[in-house]
């Protein structure tokens, strides 16, 4: 039987530091990489780019994630590499400083995929840090983890509006010294990692929870991969558009488009606090189907109303879709016990690649049909969410 990392119990306050220490890193990381969706309207304007070049930007970031994250996490499983985090904030700072300089679009693509590449590098290693500090309350510390990322991507927007956007996208080289910042907090991690012993690997221990049988599993895990599909093709709509959205809608400015992105980001990241907890108390299952299918009557209603409702509905649609992905990862992570790296690879990576495709396709399709009919169809993709009724239970449900 394959090898896993050695979880030693340590005590209450220690486990609290590292956790939110690596919720902190984790908001670094994820504000560094919101910059570059972010930085989509000075992009087009600047390079005369269309929307399928602004969705294939997106797609090269998020495809140069998504296929490393699971192999990077995989490698871990095995190979444990305690100082990896603070290389791969070192090659999202590199696409920084490219994506600052970038002379023409190609050099952009570059920029986005070392982004890419050092978000492949961050997830799954922090993602095992948080469950070894989770003190057996995987979906509290998987909130605490996620919760600093959604906090990050969502101040990308504002520093955009009132940074980058006044004083040009050389700018874009400040926030080098961000990134310095979180290598030198991933440089502590890794000390801790290794010194606590957590970085050696130890035999199999026993799972939690009986496994399911072999048929069940994958039953679970094609459902799972079909309402990522919903969720993320959904939220790359937002991510990658809804500034455009906002802008040819309701004819705002870029500067309060970027100010409505981050309202809803926001409520995304708070949204992010409340799934994990929940699920701990009352079954991951229930989450899952709550947060995808319950955001449905405010997607189908968001393309037909005024501005203000239109603000209000994108906070409530943040909020609920966004408390699934916490439970999604521990679900899956009790599905495959010993398998925590490769299973957080797989599904951080599946979000980026959901999202990149999303990215690419939405931004064809607006090219075709328009931004605002975009969002007419896009609205029907959260009933998706019908199909967590065949996920099974686990049977792993944390009293706190």
């Amino acid at each position: 039987m394959s090898d896993v990392i050695s979880a030693p119990q340590r005590p209450a306050g220690t486990a609290s530091t590292v956790l939110g220490a690596v919720s902190v890193c984790h908001f670094l990381n994820d504000l560094v990489q919101s910059l570059l969706p972010a930085i989509y309207p000075i992009l087009k304007g600047g390079f005369n780019l269309n929307f399928g070049q602004i969705g294939a930007l997106t797609l090269t970031y998020q495809i140069t994630a998504s296929l490393l994250q699971p192999l990077v996490g995989l490698f871990t499983d095995k190979k444990p590499l305690p100082f990896s985090l603070p290389v791969g904030m070192a090659f999202s700072m590199s696409g920084l400083l490219t994506l600052a300089y970038a002379p023409g679009y190609g050099i952009l693509l570059l920029g986005a995929s070392l982004m890419g590449i050092g978000s492949s590098i961050f997830h799954p290693e922090a993602s095992r840090i948080a469950r070894l500090a989770s003190g057996g309350r995987h979906g509290l510390a998987q909130s605490v983890f996620q919760v600093g990322g959604n906090f990050g991507q969502s101040i990308g927007p504002l520093l955009a509006a009132f940074i980058i956007l006044p004083h040009g996208r050389a700018s874009l080289a400040w926030f080098a010294l961000v990134a310095l910042g979180a290598i030198v907090l991933l440089t502590g991690l890794g000390q801790w990692y290794r010194a606590q012993g957590h970085a050696k690997r130890a035999p199999r221990r026993a799972a939690s929870a009986p496994a399911l049988p072999r048929q069940q599993v994958i039953t679970a895990l094609v459902v799972l991969l079909a309402l990522m599909f919903s969720k993320f093709f959904y939220i790359a709509s937002f991510t990658s558009y809804y500034i455009f959205y906002l802008m040819q809608r309701f004819h705002l400015g870029v500067q309060a488009a970027q100010v409505d992105l981050f309202i809803f980001m926001a409520a995304a990241a708070i949204g992010t606090v409340i799934g994990g907890p929940v699920g701990d108390k009352i079954g991951r299952k229930l989450v899952i189907w709550g947060s995808i299918l319950g955001v449905a009557p405010f997607a189908l209603a968001l393309p037909y109303v005024g501005l203000n409702l239109t603000l209000l509905l994108s906070v409530i649609i943040g909020l609920v879709l966004s408390s699934a992905f916490s439970s999604i990862v521990v679900y899956a992570q009790e599905l495959m016990p010993g398998r925590i790296g490769a299973v957080s690879g797989l599904f951080f990576g599946l979000a980026f690649g959901m999202g990149g495709i999303g990215a690419a396709v939405l931004g064809t399709l607006a090219d075709a049909i328009g931004i605002v009919k975009v969002y007419e169809i896009c609205a029907f993709l959260p009933l998706i969410g019908l199909a967590a009724a065949f996920l099974p239970h686990t049977g792993a449900k944390h009293a706190a």
